[in-house]
């Protein structure tokens, strides 16, 4: 066993970042457990005219197979693109911890009841005891939904096959409608999510910023092995005959 656990960490050495995952499981457990405190009510007069639609909760839990298979399907094909999702969702994920610590927020809008009882009714009210309406905004949900499908068009493997595109958007769009008439988020969470999504994909795909970082960072390793006591000064100073 302990053979295998390290071949499997030397053919893919990035397995060190699923440990993210412990901490933001952590801290979003705790901050479930503060729902019953005092929370700044969330909430835009668009949301009064988005009806509740019980089979959107399909989407809605398909959400983690959506996200979990691009994660693994990078994970284990396509290291480079891996380390640029996970850039996107960490960030993100980070940044709504710290939004949902430092100001609790939620919303009131779900039904008070059901008048029907279906196996979809029975779905939602298992969400809504599993997942609070608190720590709403922005929607991890919109957020993540994008940063996977942005993920699946930057993918040499996929971006040229229509169908594989074409079936991540329409996923990806019934996610985020989903969470809003499953009343689980306000619009404002959503438009707040894609803004952010935006930003993100800006930032990991567009700019280059990660691959000019990663080149720059990795000339200044290979160019200074031994780390002398002058490396962090060559980090933070004007890096020679690199490429900005």
């Amino acid at each position: 066993m302990r053979k295998r656990l390290q071949t499997f960490l030397k053919e893919y050495p990035h397995a060190w970042t699923v440990l993210y995952f412990v901490v933001y499981i952590s801290w979003f457990v705790y901050l479930e457990q503060r729902a019953r405190l005092p929370y700044h009510v969330i909430h835009f007069p668009l949301d009064d005219y988005i009806p509740f639609c019980e089979y959107f909760v399909i989407p809605y839990f398909l959400w983690f197979v959506y996200i979990a298979a691009v994660y693994f399907w990078l994970f284990f094909k396509d290291k480079q693109n891996f380390y640029r999702y996970i850039t996107f969702l960490y960030i993100g994920m980070t940044l709504f911890l710290i939004v949902s610590t430092f100001y609790p927020n939620g919303h009131l809008l779900r039904p008070a009841g059901f008048t029907r009882d279906n196996l979809f009714i029975r779905m939602v009210c298992f969400l809504y005891w599993a997942d609070t309406s608190t720590n709403i905004l922005p929607s991890i949900h919109v957020f993540n939904s994008i940063a996977a499908h942005m993920a699946i068009l930057h993918l040499p493997d996929f971006r040229y096959k229509k169908w594989t595109v074409r079936c991540s958007r329409v996923i990806y769009v019934s996610i985020i409608l989903s969470t809003m008439f499953l009343k689980q988020h306000s619009c404002v969470d959503v438009i707040l999510g894609i803004a952010l999504g935006a930003c993100m994909n800006q930032f990991v795909y567009e700019s280059g910023f990660l691959v000019k970082a990663h080149d720059l960072v990795g000339k200044l390793v290979s160019d200074h092995r031994d780390l002398p006591a002058a490396f962090p000064r060559k980090i933070h100073g004007p890096a020679k005959d690199a490429e900005i």
